[in-house]
Order: structure tokens, then C-alpha cells, then sequence
């Protein structure tokens, strides 16, 4: 599995953004039924890709939790600012 609990949950937040401004640009009164109909489209989608994203969420903490899945912590090794990596002229 490719994704971390940290990425599912950034993407989650991203999408409930999402859901939360395509709701606002439906109950516009200065548009018209168009980008009202497009606009509910979108939401079905980022509807059900919040359903699919917490699903994946949900399995992959039971996999945890299970022993099924191990998480690993990816250490950040920062180059920049570290007079030690600076090429010598």
C-alpha cells in the first residue's frame, strides 16, 4: 500500500475543502442553472471520493491494528542550509 495514514488524511482534508466550496458555488444565486447542474456533478464525485478515501483510511488502520501492515517512519535527510553539503570552490 503505497499511501500513509498522513497522506489519506491530507488528502481527506483536501477534499472536504473541496465539498465544502462546490456547496457554497451551488447556493449562488448569480449563476445560472448550468454551473449549478455542472456543479452538482462535482460534488457526487468528491462525494464519493471522500467515501472511497475513509474507506481506505478505515482498512488501512485495521491493517495496523491487525499486525497485517506495518508503518514506517521515512526520516528527512535536508541538504539545503548545511554548510557540510556546499561544493567547494
Amino acid at each position: 500500500m503505497a499511501e500513509t495514514i498522513g497522506s489519506l488524511v491530507d488528502k481527506i482534508s483536501i477534499v472536504n475543502l473541496k465539498i465544502y466550496h462546490m456547496k457554497e458555488q451551488i447556493l449562488r444565486k448569480d449563476v445560472d442553472k448550468n454551473h449549478i447542474d455542472n456543479c452538482n456533478i462535482k460534488l457526487k464525485i468528491l462525494n464519493q471520493q471522500l467515501v472511497d478515501l475513509e474507506d481506505e483510511l478505515t482498512e488501512l488502520f485495521y491493517n495496523v491494528i491487525d499486525g497485517n501492515v506495518q508503518l514506517k517512519v521515512y526520516r528527512q535527510f535536508k541538504m539545503y542550509n548545511d554548510p557540510s553539503y556546499r561544493i567547494k570552490k
